[in-house]
C-alpha cells in the first residue's frame, strides 16, 4: 500500500474535503431530482456529474437548471469508468459516489470524512443504504454488518469484500491506486472487484452504518442486468480468483446455459472477453483470497 496521507489538514473545512461523483446516462428526470437532494445537504459538497453519452437532453438540463454543477460530457459510454474519469477530475480526498437515483442523508459525508481523516488506512466507506419512499433499510446492510470479516483495530466499523456502488465514499489516491472501477467489466456487479483491488493493496473496505444514503431504484424489471452480472461474476473469477475456482465458475454457468437463455448470453459475453480477463489477470494475496473464501463460505 502507498500513498497514506502523512498529515491531516485540519484547517480545511469538512465541506470542501469530499466530492461527488454522479455517472449518468439518458436519466435526466432522475438526474434533476437527485441533484435537488445533493445541493440542498447541509454539507455543501461540491457535486461533478460525468454524462456517458446521453441522448435526452441531460447535457441541456444540467446547464439549465444546475449550472453550479460541474460536468464532463463523454463523448461514448464509458459505463462504471465514468467514475474514474470524474475521481481523477476532482481534487478533494475523498470522492462519494451517487447515481442518478440516489443521495446521501444530511450529515453523512461530514461523518464520513471525520472516519477517513480518523482512519488511514481506510480506503472505501461502504454506507447503511434505505431505500425508496419509505426509506427501508436495503437487505445488503444485513449482509455488510453481519460480514464474518469483523473488525479491525485500525479500521472502522466491520470488514467487507463488497458494496453497493450508488452508496459509497472512497478515499480519492486509493481509488485512483487500485485503478478504479475496471475497464473490462463495464457495468454491472462491478464492486467486488474494486473491493478486491483496494484490499490487494492494504486497504481497508468497511462497512459503517453510521454513513447513510439513500436510494430511490425505478421500479420494474432491469433489462439485461441479470446477464451482465452473472458474466462480470465470472469474468472477476478470472481475473483475482484461482484458475480451478475461476473454473469452477465458467462450468456452472455452462451448465445453466443448457436450459437458460440469460445464462446463455451470460456464458457467450464472458467467453468474447476472456482473453482480455487473462491478459489482465492480477491473482489475488493469499490473505485477501482467504477472505473472499470465508466470505463465500457463510454465503452459502
Amino acid at each position: 500500500m502507498s500513498g497514506h496521507p502523512a498529515t491531516v489538514d485540519v484547517q480545511q473545512p469538512e465541506a470542501c474535503r469530499v466530492g461527488i461523483v454522479i455517472a449518468t446516462r439518458s436519466r435526466c428526470a432522475a438526474l434533476a431530482g437527485s441533484l435537488a437532494q445533493l445541493l440542498a445537504l447541509p454539507e455543501r459538497p461540491r457535486v461533478l456529474v460525468v454524462d456517458n453519452a446521453s441522448t435526452d437532453g441531460t447535457r441541456m438540463m444540467l446547464a439549465r437548471d444546475f449550472p453550479e454543477v460541474r460536468l464532463l460530457a463523454l463523448p461514448l459510454n464509458q459505463g462504471a469508468l465514468a467514475r474514474t474519469q470524474g475521481a481523477r477530475l476532482l481534487d478533494t480526498p475523498y470522492v462519494a459516489f451517487s447515481d442518478d437515483d440516489s443521495w446521501w442523508a444530511p450529515g453523512a459525508l461530514s461523518r464520513a470524512a471525520q472516519l477517513m481523516d480518523a482512519h488511514p488506512r481506510l480506503g472505501l466507506i461502504a454506507a447503511r443504504t434505505l431505500v425508496g419512499p419509505a426509506a427501508r433499510p436495503d437487505p445488503l446492510n444485513e449482509v455488510l454488518a453481519g460480514s464474518p470479516l469483523g473488525p479491525a483495530a485500525d479500521l472502522p466499523g466491520t470488514q467487507v469484500l463488497g458494496f453497493l456502488a450508488c452508496a459509497s465514499v472512497v478515499r480519492r489516491n486509493a481509488y485512483l491506486e487500485a485503478g478504479g472501477f475496471h475497464r473490462l467489466l463495464f457495468f454491472g456487479g462491478e464492486e467486488t472487484l474494486l473491493a478486491y483491488d483496494l484490499a490487494a493493496r492494504g486497504w481497508g473496505v468497511s462497512h459503517c452504518p453510521d454513513v447513510v444514503a439513500h436510494h430511490h431504484p425505478a421500479t420494474g424489471p432491469r433489462t439485461g442486468r441479470p446477464v451482465v452480472q452473472r458474466r462480470n461474476e465470472v469474468l472477476t473469477a478470472w481475473l483475482r480468483r484461482p484458475v480451478p475456482y475461476a473454473l469452477a465458475r465458467t462450468r456452472a454457468l455452462a451448465a445453466e446455459a443448457r436450459h437458460d437463455e440469460r445464462a446463455r448470453q451470460a456464458l457467450r459475453a464472458t467467453l468474447v472477453r476472456l482473453p482480455a480477463a487473462l491478459r489482465a489477470r492480477r491473482p489475488l494475496p493469499p490473505r485477501v483470497e482467504r477472505a473472499a473464501r470465508l466470505l463465500e463460505e457463510v454465503a452459502a
